[in-house]
């Protein structure tokens, strides 16, 4: 498989009243066409900073200090002037986002918000615009891919007429307006019930496979990730710690983060298992330890963690950032 998008060395920080904050540092990620991927972390390891950098969504304002490269389809994304980055965003790249309720504005109908959509992405890939007749049949369709019901009634209502679980379908409809390649979806089950979340999970997986797309998942429920990602990429603190095949880091954690977060999770087969939490927090990226970001909260660290940062390196079949990573599988 070819690599759809190539992320090397990328770092990005920002600029505040207290200080510089290095929020991402030297990510190194290729993602090949037709992969499914997952991102996992706690909040504020970087996992939705990284995933809106690689459509150029990140706002830039003074002060915020970009490294590296990130591209896509073999095109550097950071070269890309506003028409370029105009086709990215829709044909190349489309984002759903956790929440509906921000992405949706309530002051328009869904059909007229779909339908500026569609011409716009009509108008970034030089094609005559469809006349909003033609362009509000088109969200019709779209929304009956993603099994709203009497969709032609549904493009007429608004945002708060309908349900959590409904709004996310159209944010999922909206983005397929441009026929992405690369579909990045952003924690998209957060505001929903476990019944809808399950509804919508399972769409995905079939748009993406009906669709031949690669998908991009942020979620920090490792058995969302589990379910529809064969690649896994664990992230730490603006760091990439252990990236692999989903069933061989699951089995056989490498990284002492990853053997963490698993065994932080709740055992429903083995009730006497018992969670048990990392201990610590996710440091301050104003200051970040030196060496590995993990070791102030990992039980393997020695002086080299703290005084080395780690590569992400082979190991048993997999990519892993840790100086210990063989004596962390024993």
């Amino acid at each position: 498989m070819s690599a759809l998008l190539e992320i090397s060395g990328y770092r990005l920080a920002f600029d505040g009243f207290e200080g510089r904050a290095h929020v991402l540092d030297g990510i190194d990620l290729t993602v090949a066409e037709g992969e499914t991927v997952g991102i996992v972390g706690e909040t504020g390891c970087g996992k939705s900073v990284l995933a809106r950098s690689v459509a150029r969504l990140v706002d830039m304002p003074p002060g915020c200090v970009p490294g590296g490269g990130i591209r896509f389809a073999g095109q550097d994304v950071f070269a890309m002037d506003q028409r370029g980055l105009a086709r990215l965003r829709g044909h190349g790249v489309a984002m759903i986002f956790q929440d509906p309720m921000t992405y949706l504005n309530p002051v328009f109908s869904i059909g007229s918000q779909m339908v500026d959509v569609i011409r716009a992405h009509d108008r970034a890939e030089g094609k005559p615009k469809r006349a909003r007749a033609a362009a509000r049949d088109a969200a019709a369709e779209l929304l009956d891919a993603v099994r709203l019901p009497d969709p032609g009634r549904l493009l007429d209502r608004y945002p708060h007429e309908l349900s959590g679980g409904m709004r996310q379908r159209v944010l999922i409809a909206m983005a397929l307006t441009g026929t992405p390649r690369l579909l990045v979806a952003d924690e998209p089950t957060t505001a929903l019930d476990v019944t809808i979340q399950a509804q919508v999970l399972r769409l995905i997986a079939e748009l993406v496979a009906a669709r031949r797309l690669t998908l991009m998942l942020i979620s920090h429920d490792l058995g969302v990730i589990g379910a529809l990602c064969r690649r896994v990429v664990v992230m730490y603190a603006g760091t990439i710690v252990e990236d692999g095949a989903a069933d061989v880091l699951f089995a056989a954690p490498r990284h002492p983060y990853t053997r963490g977060l698993l065994a932080a999770v709740p055992d429903l087969a083995r009730p006497a298992h018992r969670a048990r939490p990392i201990p610590g927090h996710i440091p301050n990226l104003l200051q970040p330890p030196p060496g590995c970001r993990f070791h102030p909260r990992c039980e393997l660290a020695v002086g080299r963690c703290v005084a080395e940062k780690p590569p992400l390196r082979q190991v048993d079949g997999r990519l892993v950032a840790c100086h210990r990573a063989e004596e962390a599988a024993a």
